[in-house]
């Protein structure tokens, strides 16, 4: 029995994992102090829950605990990093690399810092989507006191060579951040083992709450030590200011251990189900074709372009399945993709992209439905 709409969109956010909301209930109305209040029991119990929450994840990610700062989100995960790297060592140089397909907000920093006083270098990927080792070593400068790479592109699913950009700038002493908000629980992430010194989670795209995330900080060989961008009253060791949300806290710690635990079996599910709407899209509509490495791909992505078709007529038409055309900061703006356009798409062949997120939530009867409605609408719209 299929459930609609069909929610393929899971690269903007996922649905809670009902064990996630059942861990997080206590810390609204029981166990519901303020954990910077240290004068009584109520704070401490929270204190508690929140630092076994850090040793758990920073267990779980192969970190130490006190490397862990809890934010609001990646997106503040990625400011803090950006700006905070770019404020505390600007004596040291003030040239960033990036790449043309980042999230805006590592794009939007780069520009801010751009416009006060700091080179920026970005490059495009090629037309895989894989952005070249050689190009970004290329453009390293004596200067340049940082490089930040997404780990995947939240719109065409790609997977950067990360762990062999950060080996190359601890080697050239530069520092290396890392957005991996959309390939953790896709990928196996072992902190130690990658070896960049800042990296950016969330909990929404793993089937955890909204409005909370983590910045991974290295603490030795270096020891990061960034600017704050938020005053206040100078909680996680200063650097993000405000009350700790301990319910959102529970609630990506239990998310993460899910993930950790059903992590093989997930895999092959939802990479079965991805391959399995290729296939049908390849078999069923003519003209389709991938946008990006289908190698080097998240397992739940699949970003395809339809000859001949306006994404717009698409929506329109296709009411009961839930997709879009490219990450959901850019289509809120009603943007066209400019992660496409880096890749060298032209413009109608944008027009004709639409980008599909799966998840464990979804079944092979709903990507049987997706197939057969696609197909018949495109071949519907062929016709006129």
């Amino acid at each position: 029995m299929i459930s609609f709409p069909i929610y393929l969109d899971n690269h903007s956010t996922t649905r809670v994992d009902d064990e996630v909301i059942e861990a997080m209930l206590p810390y609204f109305n029981k166990i519901y102090g303020n954990p910077s209040s240290t004068q009584h029991k109520v704070g401490w119990e929270a204190e508690a829950v929140v630092e076994s929450s850090r040793n758990k994840i920073a267990e779980i990610l192969k970190c130490e605990p006190d490397e862990i700062i809890f934010t609001s989100g990646a997106t503040e995960s990625n400011n803090l990093a950006i700006l905070g790297i770019a404020l505390a060592y600007s004596s040291r140089g003030k040239h960033i690399i990036t790449t043309a397909i980042e999230h805006p907000s590592v794009l939007e920093p780069v520009k801010f810092l751009a416009k006060n006083g700091f080179e920026t270098t970005i490059i495009n990927p090629e037309p895989n989507g894989i952005v070249s080792i050689d190009k970004i070593f290329s453009k390293i400068r004596n200067d340049t006191i940082l490089v930040t790479v997404m780990t995947a592109n939240n719109e065409i699913g790609t997977l950067q060579p990360v762990k062999e950009i950060a080996e190359h700038c601890v080697k050239e002493n530069i520092f290396f951040h890392t957005d991996a908000a959309q390939a953790f629980g896709k990928i196996q992430l072992n902190l130690s083992d990658l070896k960049a010194d800042l990296v950016s989670l969330s909990g929404h795209k793993t089937h955890g709450p909204k409005g909370v995330g983590i910045l991974f900080m290295r603490k030795k060989n270096p020891r990061i030590r960034l600017h704050k961008i938020l005053y206040g009253g100078g909680q996680e060791k200063g650097l993000r200011s405000g009350t700790l949300n301990v319910p959102l806290i529970v609630g990506i710690r239990k998310c993460f251990e899910i993930v950790c635990r059903d992590f093989e079996k997930n895999y092959s599910f939802i990479k079965s189900l991805r391959d399995h709407l290729l296939n049908g899209f390849l078999t069923f509509i003519d003209g389709t074709h991938v946008n990006g490495s289908m190698e080097l791909r998240l397992i739940n992505n699949l970003n395809v372009r339809f000859e001949e078709i306006n994404s717009d007529m698409l929506y329109k038409r296709i009411k009961d399945i839930a997709f879009s055309t490219s990450s959901a900061c850019a289509s809120g703006k009603g943007e066209e993709s400019s992660v496409l356009a880096a890749i060298g798409l032209s413009e109608e062949q944008i027009k004709s992209s639409v980008r599909f997120g799966l998840s464990k939530y979804n079944s092979f009867e709903e990507i049987d439905y997706v197939i057969q409605k696609f197909s018949e609408v495109i071949k519907d719209l062929r016709k006129k």
